[in-house]
């Protein structure tokens, strides 16, 4: 049903940089982009953006927002979230089960943003 989903950033290129190098254990890669945004996906439909803000206001991350990455595995979700700590994100809750079978990690990346990612089973 998710066709996409955008988080905000106040400085692109940097976000850019950061979510190269995080979303690789999962298969992401730059997708469409522009000179405001640019898309992550795996080849799949569901693509996520980050962008600068289309107001020119500052990109500020919401209270109890919070964007969740399906992990093919357990090993991609310790992977990810070793890479986005690695470069400057911020830990959010490490690795681990969740009850039975919710395998899940949390950040923030370099602008504050919450995600999840997570395997199930």
């Amino acid at each position: 049903m998710i066709g996409y989903a955008t988080i905000g950033s106040n400085d692109l290129e940097r976000a850019k940089a950061f979510y190269d190098k995080v979303l690789v254990p999962l298969g992401g890669k730059r997708s469409m982009g522009g000179e405001r945004m640019q898309g992550y996906g795996n080849g799949g439909q569901v693509m996520m953006m980050v962008c600068r803000p289309y107001d020119e206001q500052d990109a500020k991350p919401g209270n109890g927002n919070m964007l969740a990455l399906f992990s093919p595995t357990r090993d991609a979700v310790d992977a990810t979230y070793k890479a986005a700590i690695e470069n400057g994100g911020a830990d959010e809750g490490p690795p681990g089960l969740r009850g039975d079978t919710f395998y899940g990690a949390y950040f923030r990346d370099l602008d504050g943003n919450k995600i999840c990612i997570f395997n199930m089973g």
